[in-house]
């Protein structure tokens, strides 16, 4: 049904409701779950995707859960609707606890592989792109940087 509301239209929608989101978290103080996923192509490549909304900062694919949604399959549902991929070889590395917009949030964070060449869906991402894992761009978010950093702990401890 969204894909019949032109994108600009529809990218306009999406930092409307961003910002009215934002304040209702921190206005109701709601906890709110999600998943995060750190996408790597065969080459080792990781995937940042930039949002049509919020910060221009870049950041991992991922999003809320559904009602009933378990995360595994969140994660394979955001895959596909931002930037069009399945994925492969998932696994979950942890879960961390934080507060966005003044709400508690618990975000799963998970590994996969893609095969495919991932691509914007030109509404909520704005820009999807490839870069070798030791050479990320910046801005990067803070929310990407402490799951990017709960993926070197686990690479260093093979936990």
């Amino acid at each position: 049904m969204l894909r019949l509301i032109p994108r600009p239209v529809h990218r306009v929608a999406l930092r409307i409701a961003h910002r009215v989101r934002h304040r209702w978290r921190i206005w109701r103080g709601t906890r709110i779950e999600g998943v995060s996923t750190i996408l790597r192509d065969l080459e080792g490549r990781v995937v940042l995707v930039r949002h049509s909304y919020g910060t221009p900062s870049w950041c991992l694919p991922g999003g809320g859960l559904a009602r009933g949604e378990s995360p595994e399959d969140a994660v394979r549902r955001e895959t596909r609707e931002e930037i069009g991929c399945e994925v492969t070889g998932l696994r979950c590395i942890g879960v961390l606890n934080e507060t966005i917009s003044g709400s508690p949030h618990r975000a799963h964070v998970y590994l996969g592989t893609i095969t495919d060449m991932p691509e914007a869906d030109g509404r909520e991402i704005a820009e999807a792109r490839l870069f070798p894992a030791n050479s990320l761009p910046e801005p990067l978010s803070k929310l990407t940087r402490a799951r990017l950093e709960l993926w070197r702990e686990h690479m260093r401890t093979g936990s």
